[in-house]
């Protein structure tokens, strides 16, 4: 059976964007939303393979700290397209591209990084090639600086799920495994998934009409590309002085000793755990969530 585990970040969505557009990146079509004015923090979502609609209510509590804050779809997935979905045009390297070249269309000398999930990994990656262009990094319940932690997430997401919700969620992977991608399959998995992302179930019902919207293709060949490169930054970035943020839930399907490993990496980092919650801070320990941020964005 297809592991059933993938990286992904979703939140609900009820705000305003100030701009919206569609940009020319390379060989694709890059969508982005910018919310409210003052310095930038461009917001990387969760996945691979998911679009940047989850994120606007997280865009725009950030707003509230007097940032400009952006969030894009990346290449193949919302309004962000490419001409052809396959290995040669999904890449990190190109992903890191796309980034570079919405920082120069916006005009950006220097920005703040939030990258949730998958988009941890997708800051880190892109603070490899353009170091320069960083003032701060946040890690919201993020992948690793390498790839070590795929090897345990399947447990803990089982660890998260009942008996019942494992053994509905086997049934209806299976379905979707020999072919049934039917929109009430797509459903039934993601509401019992979603449980394994949240302590506080009430709100599993906003993280699986997420899940629903998900790119497997692009999931897929993401984590190829990962693994072509044999992603690793776990030494690179030994003089990288900027400041770094790490959020981390205990609850989390991204164990603490994951979110140790990337505090390890970055001299000049801070590590917050969060009692009682998973993989989304500002649904489980909203108030401390938001309010690190903030802390961490105006100490100057």
């Amino acid at each position: 059976m297809r592991n059933y585990c993938y990286i992904l970040f979703l939140t609900s969505f009820f705000c305003f964007s100030q701009t919206e557009e569609i940009i020319t990146s390379g060989n694709s079509k890059l969508h982005y939303k910018t919310f409210g004015k003052g310095k930038p923090i461009l917001i990387i979502n969760g996945g691979p393979g998911m679009n940047c609609e989850g994120f606007s209510s997280i865009a725009q509590e950030l707003v509230k700290m007097n940032y400009q804050t952006i969030i894009y779809d990346q290449r193949g997935t919302g309004k962000s397209t490419v001409g052809k979905v396959n290995s040669k045009n999904i890449t990190m390297d190109l992903m890191v591209e796309d980034i570079e070249n919405l920082r120069k269309h916006l005009k950006i000398n220097q920005w703040c990084i939030l990258g949730h999930s998958f988009g941890g990994i997708m800051e880190t990656y892109y603070a490899t090639k353009h170091p320069e262009t960083i003032e701060k990094l946040i890690f919201s319940s993020s992948g690793g600086v390498n790839m070590k932690f795929t090897s345990y997430l399947q447990e803990r997401l089982n660890n998260n799920l009942t008996t019942i919700q494992k053994d509905s969620l086997s049934f209806f992977q299976k379905k979707l495994d020999l072919g049934d991608s039917s929109l009430e399959t797509l459903k039934k998995r993601s509401k019992y998934l979603a449980n394994a992302y949240v302590f506080d179930k009430s709100k599993a019902p906003i993280i699986a009409e997420r899940l629903t919207q998900i790119k497997f293709e692009i999931n897929s060949l993401v984590i190829q590309d990962l693994r072509k490169i044999k992603f690793d930054c776990s030494n690179s970035f030994k003089s990288f002085k900027k400041p770094v943020l790490i959020l981390q839930g205990k609850n989390d399907i991204i164990s603490t000793e994951t979110a140790t490993e990337i505090a390890n990496a970055f001299p000049n980092s801070k590590l917050i755990l969060m009692d009682n919650c998973g993989h989304y801070g500002w649904l489980d320990a909203k108030e401390v969530y938001l309010k690190t941020i903030n802390q961490f964005l105006n100490d100057h």
